[in-house]
C-alpha cells in the first residue's frame, strides 16, 4: 500500500513543496539521522525526511522528545555557509512561527531561543541543528523540525506543552507543511552572513524571554537577540553575548 500524508502520496510531496528529494516513512528512530545517512550518499539541499512516528527522537542537550502519530516529524538536509551557521535555528523557527500563524490568522506564536517555538505560552514546536564537518569545513547541516499538531501530548508534559489541534480543531498535518517546508527550503541559501534587520525585527517582535530573569545560561536579564543569532543578557549593567546553552527562568 502506497504511503500518504492526509491523503496525499508521498511520490507528490517533493513537487508539491519544490523541494528535490521527499522521503515519507512510517516509523524512524529519528529523521535527522536518516538525513545524515542521505548527506553521505551526495543528497542535495533541500531533501526531507518526514517520520509518521519517531522511536527515538531527540532534542538539545540529550534530551528525548516524544513522536507519536499525529505530529510533524521533519529533518531536512542543508548546506549553508559556514558564516550562515549560526542564523539557521533562528531562520527556521521563524519559518515555523510564520506556517503557525498563517493557519492561525493572527499573530500569535512566540519563540523562545534558542530552539522552541510557543503558543499560550506552552511548547508547540522545537528544533535542532546538527552538523557535520571536516577540519574546519562544514560539510552540512541537518535540520530536525518537530511540531505537536494532532498527537497526543504525555500527561507528564501537558501543563508545559500543547498541540496545535487544541487551537484549530480541524487542522492537518498537510496544512502547516504546505507553508512549512517550502519556508524551511529557503533556509537552505539563507540570507547572509547572520540574520538581516528584517529577521531581527520579527524575531524581536516574536521574543518570549525579552525582558525576564535568567538563571542559565546567564544571570541576567534577556536583552534580545543579536544578528550573529547570539542570546544577549544584562548582567548588572554589563551585556553579556550567549551563543549556546539551555534557558532557565530565575
Amino acid at each position: 500500500m502506497a504511503l500518504t500524508l492526509d491523503g496525499v502520496p508521498a511520490g507528490e510531496l517533493a513537487g508539491r513543496w519544490h523541494v528535490p528529494r521527499c522521503d515519507l516513512h512510517p516509523r524512524l528512530g529519528s529523521a535527522l539521522d536518516a538525513i545524515h545517512a542521505l548527506a553521505a550518499q551526495g543528497a542535495p539541499p533541500g531533501t526531507t525526511v518526514i517520520a509518521e512516528e519517531q522511536t527515538a527522537g531527540r532534542g538539545r542537550d540529550g534530551r528525548t522528545w516524544h513522536s507519536p502519530a499525529g505530529g510533524v516529524w521533519l529533518g531536512m538536509l542543508l548546506k549553508p555557509a559556514r558564516s550562515e551557521l549560526a542564523a539557521v535555528a533562528i531562520r527556521a523557527g521563524l519559518a515555523v512561527a510564520d506556517a503557525v500563524d498563517a493557519l492561525l490568522g493572527r499573530p500569535e506564536t512566540r519563540l523562545k531561543w534558542p530552539n522552541d517555538a510557543l503558543l499560550g505560552d506552552r511548547k508547540l514546536a522545537g528544533i535542532l541543528c546538527e552538523g557535520r564537518w571536516q577540519g574546519n569545513t562544514p560539510q552540512w547541516l541537518a535540520l530536525g523540525v518537530g511540531v505537536n499538531v494532532r498527537n497526543a501530548i504525555p500527561a507528564a508534559v501537558a501543563r508545559g506543552a500543547v498541540a496545535l489541534v487544541e487551537w484549530l480543531p480541524a487542522v492537518r498535518r498537510i496544512d502547516l507543511l504546505d507553508g512549512l517546508v517550502p519556508a524551511l527550503a529557503r533556509t537552505a541559501s539563507g540570507g547572509g552572513a547572520g540574520l538581516s534587520p528584517v529577521e531581527c525585527a520579527a524575531f524581536a517582535a516574536r521574543d518570549w524571554l525579552r525582558g525576564r530573569q535568567l538563571r542559565t545560561p546567564a544571570v541576567g536579564r534577556a536583552d534580545g537577540v543579536r544578528a550573529d543569532g547570539a542570546l544577549l543578557v544584562d548582567s548588572g549593567g554589563i551585556t553579556v553575548a550567549v551563543h549556546e546553552g539551555h534557558v532557565e527562568l530565575a
